[in-house]
């Protein structure tokens, strides 16, 4: 890579990072600001990169990952459970809207080819847009956010075959539309048979034998491996590779690997589309925008009229409440990420002049970033709109219906599910709490699952995962592995997810007790001194100490963070690796000679907590102080008892002695 190509992608980054934190200031949506970085980078404004092409090549990566991260997504069940109003209405919606879109263009005197590309352009809508305004106004799972998912959810179905029309469109030059796509359909079947066949017999156990392995690595490898051959084999077929890649997203979406091969792929997935968008925003031409001004409001306004109306009036035949299909119509307006891979595509294809994709992007833009004020503000203007018709319908639902899965609501989320995680979940299930269990483990959770134990296979660090469980409206985490680096990212996750659920994490030794607490947990239970109560508490009763005093000293020692088992004195076994020596707290017993420079000296004098030591102890003449106070003095012969870590310890022993 040379000098000059290199210092040219980082000032690409350095534009992405500060656009789109702005973007993030401003409440608009990352897409727009990969856009924008793209339009001022472009070779028609600031040319701070001179070979646009080379970032296609690369961002084109981008549109395969987004198309597997929907095939993901693209589950059967889910479909027959919405079949009315994915089939219904989001089938009507699509055609009705091509074909508007369609006769108007080519009334206009555009072609045939063009204006089919211009109404599947017009037709979708964007996925990442109106998802996460759902989620942000917390309307997802009313009716009308149900009606608008709905819809999407055939839009992402109808752009893979758009995908394979165009190119065969192209070389068709617009003549005889339907053999094209039968063709097309056709070779699609035969791509599908064999993938399908790929998915169902060899995958699942490609990726089972990776599962064991245990290697992050390993298993972000084979996915991208499988994505990308997915891929190269429809392309060999003459078809698109992001068919391939929607088609392998499609195999896995009924494995127990889903939701972890989701997690893994979308940092790949996000990143590369950020690349495609600021290689989509590169190809608008300002001034050709500015020159077009009127056509772009003009489109604009078709836009937002055409597919709210259609939108609006397909929800109240299908029996929906009017309010319901304002809402669903306003929200679903604009143009899609998907509208974008087909503008770059047809302008690829030479479908699409130069100035026409310049249009089309900046009809796409604005739409996109006037879409969260218009969701936000949607109860008002949907009132209005209503108002303007003379009558009121106040059926407007604001709760969905039943959805075909269980929703877990106030739940526990047990993170692990070894013999600990198996423990509280026989427990949670006597006691009929409803818990939903994370682990990494194939074997484990396939026996698990055959047993009927709601058991998932994914990373509870991520946070996909933590979602698909349904740590949001989760009631408890419990993390009980072993790996306290992971934990630390499980519980930053739950916390930015939901605030309010309690987590509790089981730890093997205390080393790690405060910074856990510190992170967030508000529970922290320490294997080994939980087991050392344990004892404790059977010793004492059978010593003859009453089992009432017994419960209070256990229960006194747990609400004081374990704080008189964090010390132990160290021998030539302990248990410790080197690493973790100098996590840990010890006892160190110091004799204190005639010479040191201690004696005759107080410990308040001695300041030894500035050292960030603790005295536990004094021994005079064969007699313990079990608690020395700060006047306390120390004398030739004594025996101090510190408690701290070893570097700590040993520095304040080098003191006592030398000053």
């Amino acid at each position: 890579m040379s000098h000059g190509y290199f210092f040219e992608l980082i000032l690409l980054l350095a534009t992405s990072v500060f656009i789109v934190w702005f973007f993030k200031h401003i409440k608009l949506p990352p897409i727009l600001a990969y856009l924008v970085t793209g339009i001022i980078a472009g070779p028609h404004a600031l040319a701070l990169i001179t070979s646009p092409d080379e970032v296609s090549l690369v961002a084109e990566l981008g549109i395969v990952f987004l198309l597997f991260s929907l095939g993901l997504e693209f589950s059967v069940p889910k479909l027959i459970a919405m079949r009315h109003l994915v089939f219904g209405v989001g089938s009507a919606q699509v055609i009705i809207t091509l074909l508007l879109v369609m006769g108007t263009s080519f009334i206009a005197g555009v072609d045939g080819t063009t204006s089919f590309v211009i109404g599947c352009i017009f037709a979708l809508s964007s996925t990442a847009v109106v998802v996460k305004s759902l989620n942000e106004s917390g309307i997802t799972q009313t009716k009308r956010g149900q009606i608008a998912i709905s819809i999407l959810l055939f839009q992402d179905i109808a752009v893979v075959p758009f995908l394979i029309a165009m190119p065969l469109l192209a070389s068709n030059g617009g003549e005889n539309v339907v053999v094209a796509l039968l063709m097309a359909l056709g070779k699609g079947a035969i791509v599908v048979a064999i993938l399908l066949s790929v998915g169902k017999w060899i995958l699942p156990k490609v990726f089972n034998q990776v599962a064991q392995v245990r290697t992050d690595e390993l298993f972000v490898l084979t996915a991208i491996l499988v994505t990308v051959m997915a891929g190269t084999l429809t392309s060999f077929f003459g078809l698109s590779m992001a068919l391939g890649a929607f088609l392998a997203g499609m195999m896995l979406s009924e494995s127990q690997y889903k939701h972890q091969l989701e997690a893994d792929i979308r940092p790949f997935r996000d990143i590369l589309m950020g690349l495609f968008f600021i290689s989509v925003g590169m190809q608008l031409d300002v001034v050709v925008m500015l020159k077009h001004w009127e056509w772009i409001l003009a489109g604009l306004a078709t836009l937002l009229i055409v597919k709210t109306l259609v939108i609006k009036q397909l929800a109240v035949i299908s029996g929906e409440t009017r309010k319901d299909g304002w809402s669903a119509g306003l929200m679903m307006f604009q143009l899609g990420e998907f509208g974008f891979v087909l503008v770059a595509l047809a302008q690829q294809l030479n479908i699409f002049s130069a100035d026409l994709s310049s249009t089309l992007i900046g009809i796409g833009v604005l739409s996109m970033a006037v879409t969260p004020s218009i969701i936000a503000n949607n109860t008002k203007i949907v009132n209005k709109l209503d108002k303007l018709r003379g009558k009121q319908d106040d059926s407007h639902s604001e709760v969905a219906n039943a959805d075909f899965e269980t929703q877990l609501k106030d739940h526990v989320v047990i993170c692990g599910f070894g013999r600990v995680g198996q423990t509280v979940s026989r427990f949670l299930k006597t006691e009929a709490v409803p818990y939903v269990a994370l682990d990494v483990d194939p074997v484990r959770v396939s026996e698990a699952q055959a047993a009927g134990e709601n058991v998932q296979y994914g990373h509870a660090r991520d946070k996909a995962i933590l979602e698909a469980a349904g740590a949001v409206n989760a009631r408890l985490i419990v993390i009980t592995f072993g790996d306290m680096a992971k934990a630390h990212v499980v519980i930053k996750n739950v916390k930015e997810l939901n605030s309010k659920a309690r987590i509790m994490v089981r730890t093997k030794t205390d080393e790690n007790l405060k910074e856990i607490l510190e992170d967030g947990a508000d529970q922290v239970v320490p294997e080994a001194l939980e087991g050392s109560l344990m004892l404790v508490s059977q010793v004492l009763f059978e010593s003859g100490v009453p089992m009432s005093r017994v419960l209070k000293r256990i229960r006194k020692e747990r609400e004081n963070r374990y704080g008189h088992l964090h010390g132990f004195y160290p021998g030539d076994v302990t248990e410790v690796t080197a690493s973790r020596r100098d996590l840990l707290e010890y006892i160190h017993a110091i004799a204190i000679p005639s010479d040191a420079f201690a004696v005759k000296r107080s410990l308040s004098e001695l300041n030894l907590t500035l050292r960030r030591v603790e005295v536990v102890g004094l021994r005079r003449g064969g007699a313990e102080l079990a608690s020395p106070d700060e006047n306390t003095v120390i004398e030739a012969l004594d025996t101090i008892i510190i408690k701290g870590k070893p570097r700590r310890v040993e520095r304040a022993e080098r003191y006592l002695m030398t000053g």
